[in-house]
């Protein structure tokens, strides 16, 4: 990992995969925007294991480990840089040892205060606001999330590497919270950006930066209105007020095995775009995900970010 950097009062934002995609989404947002650049990446290999491989063409692919990445924003204000942590699985095991190796480099590069952003799902309706939970690790903190009216977490747990993270930083003396977006939990396994704007909404507003929010706002409200209308049709047949348990009536997602020419073409012409113009990345992001190929684009689409040799 490199140490050559010095940043300004950096602040570490942590995102991994979870439910509704809220924290990946909210991360993948803030590094297209800020026009962040790769930093470093964590080695952590002996806490993984290869969960499985890929088969492409009838042909089994090398087992990959899952990588864990660092990128950093430098403030043109010369004010406050944001340190982004994007780590694409958690460890089966060791995540206690994990977050001591990532909150020992951190402390390196200076970062006295983290944060984590996750989801919070409950029983709201889709084309409602979503809320913003927190919790913090110390009084001042917790201080400034009630300044902001936000919906404060007093008893319960966070789990993985949102909730252990901080732990570690607590013990470690660093300020910081968990912000985490509200979604309807039924449909927790589809991606709900208005949690993810929820989410930045309020990271901006603590880190005093400015954030251009149009794409995910206009994502959020193009995503409500269709599990809005899914929620009405299944209301209609059934002919009562829908009241649904947990991951009932989820869509099932699509096995995407690959894309189409058009696809194709649209896909180069968007990596073209962002290689000029990262702040376009996260246009490029979203047609991967609607394609459902996210994963087989994922390194070089992160490779948009690294420094110029």
């Amino acid at each position: 990992m490199s140490d050559e950097t010095e940043l300004r009062d950096p602040w570490l934002v942590a995102v991994w995969p979870g439910m509704g995609h809220v924290a990946l989404a909210g991360g993948y947002y803030l590094m297209s925007k800020l026009d962040m650049s790769a930093l470093s990446e964590l080695p952590a290999r002996e806490l993984f294991d290869v969960e499985h491989v890929e088969v492409k063409g009838g042909l089994i692919q090398p087992g990959r480990m899952p990588r864990n990445r660092f990128f950093v924003w430098s403030s043109p204000e010369h004010a406050r840089d944001i340190v982004l942590f994007i780590g694409e699985a958690q460890p089966p095991l060791g995540k206690h040892a994990f977050c001591h190796k990532l909150i020992d480099y951190v402390r390196q590069l200076g970062v006295r205060r983290v944060f984590t952003f996750a989801a919070m799902a409950t029983q709201m309706h889709p084309e409602h606001e979503s809320r913003v939970f927190a919790a913090a690790t110390d009084e001042q903190s917790l201080s400034e999330l009630q300044r902001l009216e936000l919906t404060l977490l007093e008893d319960g747990q966070i789990g993985g590497l949102n909730g252990v993270l901080l732990g570690v930083a607590a013990e470690a003396g660093l300020h910081g919270a968990c912000l985490l977006g509200e979604m309807p939990h039924i449909f927790a396994r589809v991606p709900f950006p208005k949690a993810s704007l929820a989410v930045l909404q309020v990271f901006a507003t603590m880190a005093n930066i400015e954030i251009d929010f149009t794409e995910l706002a206009e994502q959020a409200t193009a995503i409500e209105q269709q599990l809005g209308q899914i929620l009405n049709q299944v209301q209609e047949q059934m002919g009562r007020q829908f009241e649904p348990e947990a991951e009932e009536f989820v869509p099932e997602p699509v096995e995407e095995t690959g894309v189409s020419s058009e696809d194709a073409q649209r896909i180069e012409a968007l990596f073209g775009q962002a290689t000029h113009n990262r702040s376009k990345a996260y246009e490029l992001k979203r047609e991967l995900d609607r394609l459902g190929v996210f994963a087989n684009y994922e390194d070089r689409f992160l490779d948009l970010f690294r420094k110029p040799e």
